[in-house]
């Protein structure tokens, strides 16, 4: 039996029949893919070489930009096909960013590419006929199998329509502000002109009250109901005109060191009358150590007053009222304010900060606007900290507030910079010239007199809020008035303008001191017209050379005046 000779079997190859109809298949499903992809009219994509010339130019780059492929292959350069404002812009960047010339053109578009960096930008494509939209491209650099640059790829996309939204949003959000503004606006006009005939409602009833003859009974009952509608009437206002600040983000608050210890023993004093006349016990758990918080003094003084306020005010008879500080782990101080009051239902404390929501007490016999605590929420909120309540029907109610613990005012360091600090000696013949501090933080006040104190060309004033400082200005006539911006009542931006439309003050410059540091503060505070603007903590050879500067400027004024008057 013969045996038939078959050629050995490669299991590594596989039989034909199997290998070409998949390999056939897989060609044909990338070829059209590849044609899909090319042919796409939703993105436009043009291929160059390596000097920048279109070597093609897909159906969507065609129908978006109006061009038939063979009038730009060859010919022309993606460039000539955006605004040359915007590629000359883009060079300049470059060239500012690399510290090199970079040309307009092609080359601005694609240098990033080059080295490597695939780059996305926006841009405004320029159509055939002279029509434009706004685009967003992405460019690669094209290299062949030894990195060789042999071209770039740009792929793009209308982008107009998120361009219409933007434009939409940005409006939309111009139009909210432009609102909030004019409800701002309007509700300033409002308390102005509220308050106008209110006090003369407020002031009359007074003089009826102590006037001669003594008013009957029944005169005094109505002249007391009087009194008692136009001081809520009063409170409210104040308290809308707050709000309506806050929501409208109009509202300016400083972050400094705020030592606690003061804050609660001014606001201690300011409420001691009252809780003596309900009989309402005070007690303020002594501080184990000096401790400051981060916040606005001002406003730190108008948190705690109302909450005190309304301890007092819905206490039981024969009560008290316990304020406690406590340490909240790891840079928090929690401020408690307890009372013996009713307390708060689960559904109440719900409820509790809605504006003119009086938890159904609008019939007792306290009165109240409902608006005090939700003011006090946003104030405790922009300074950064957290407010809350716990409390229990029957037993009473403790408002908490909790803020960022910060390091005392560095007077040592300050101290410091005073010790090498030289003395101006000034002639003997020379008048001390008036500096004018208006400040209601006692801290910083004690600080700037230290420094001014090692100066015998100056002597300070200090007053503790701008109308105060108003007034001294207009009878001391300071040589140079440097002003805290948030102050109590009138800000340090209003004293300034107040200062600079009466001419016997107008020609003092004022320099901002404050503790608003960001860009725009210092900004809106040049634009309204300070001569400086020097930001908290007190660098002393910045305000030193402030001062000098402000003190030239004031005897050129003087003199220039003096010029001037007829002889």
């Amino acid at each position: 039996m013969v045996k038939e000779n078959k050629p050995p079997h490669d299991t590594n190859v596989p039989p034909k029949s199997e290998e070409t109809p998949g390999r056939r298949n897989a060609l044909l499903k990338a070829g059209a893919l590849q044609n899909a992809i090319l042919t796409s009219a939703n993105f436009s994509i043009i291929a160059t070489d390596e000097k920048g010339i279109i070597q093609l130019f897909n159906v969507g780059a065609e129908r978006m930009l109006g061009y038939r492929a063979d009038e730009v292959i060859n010919r022309t350069r993606p460039s000539d096909m955006h605004d040359p404002q915007e590629v000359r812009a883009r060079a300049q960047v470059l060239s500012a960013e690399l510290n090199t010339p970079i040309a307009p053109g092609f080359e601005a578009l694609a240098f990033k590419a080059s080295r490597g960096i695939e780059d996305i930008y926006e841009l405004t494509y320029i159509c055939k006929d002279g029509s434009s939209f706004p685009a967003l491209v992405s460019i690669t650099a094209l290299r062949d199998d030894d990195d060789a640059l042999i071209g770039y790829l740009l792929i793009g996309t209308d982008n107009s329509a998120r361009k219409r939204v933007e434009q939409q949003l940005n409006e939309a959000v111009a139009a909210a502000e432009s609102a909030n503004r004019a409800k701002t606006d309007f509700i300033s006009s409002m308390s102005h002109e509220l308050r106008t005939p209110l006090n003369a409602i407020l002031g009359f009833a007074q003089l009826v009250e102590s006037g001669t003859p003594t008013p009957t009974p029944t005169q005094k009952r109505s002249i007391d109901q009087i009194l008692k509608a136009g001081w809520y009437l009063l409170d409210l206002i104040n308290e809308i005109l707050d709000l309506a600040l806050i929501e409208s983000g109009a509202l300016s608050l400083s972050s400094e060191p705020v030592s606690l210890s003061e804050v609660l023993l001014e606001c201690r004093a300011m409420v001691e009358p009252q809780a003596q006349q309900r009989g309402i016990g005070l007690i303020f758990t002594r501080l184990e150590m000096p401790r400051y918080v981060k916040a606005d003094r001002t406003r730190l003084k108008q948190v705690m007053i109302n909450l005190l306020f309304n301890a007092i005010k819905y206490n039981q008879p024969g009560g008290h009222v316990t304020v406690e500080c406590t340490l909240s782990p790891p840079q928090t101080i929690r401020i408690s304010v307890r009372d013996t009051g009713a307390g708060l239902t689960p559904a109440q404390l719900a409820q509790l900060f809605q504006p003119f929501n009086r938890l159904g007490r609008e019939s007792g016999a306290e009165e109240g606007t409902g608006i005090g605590l939700v003011v006090t929420q946003r104030l405790v909120h922009l300074m950064h900290g957290k407010i809350g309540v716990d409390s229990t029907p029957e037993v009473g109610s403790v408002f908490w507030v909790e803020l960022t613990l910060t390091d005392a005012p560095q007077l040592v360091v300050q101290d410091e910079a005073l010790a090498t600090l030289p003395r101006t000696d000034a002639p003997l013949a020379t008048p001390l010239q008036t500096l004018l501090y208006v400040e209601d933080n006692p801290a910083n006040l004690e600080l700037v007199e230290q420094i001014i104190a090692r100066r015998s060309d100056l002597r300070m004033l200090g007053a503790a809020d701008a109308s105060l400082g108003i007034e001294f200005a207009r009878v001391y006539l300071p040589a140079v008035i440097l002003m805290d911006i948030n102050l109590p009542g009138i800000s340090g931006i209003e004293a300034m303008k107040i200062l600079r439309a009466e001419p016997t003050t107008a020609h003092i410059p004022i320099i901002a001191l404050s503790a608003n540091a960001a860009p725009h503060d210092i900004l809106r505070g040049t634009e309204a017209g300070f001569f400086n603007y020097i930001t908290k903590p007190i660098r002393v050879d910045q305000l030193m050379d402030a001062l000098d500067a402000a003190l030239l400027f004031s005897k050129t004024a003087r003199t220039s005046s003096a010029h001037k008057e007829p002889a």
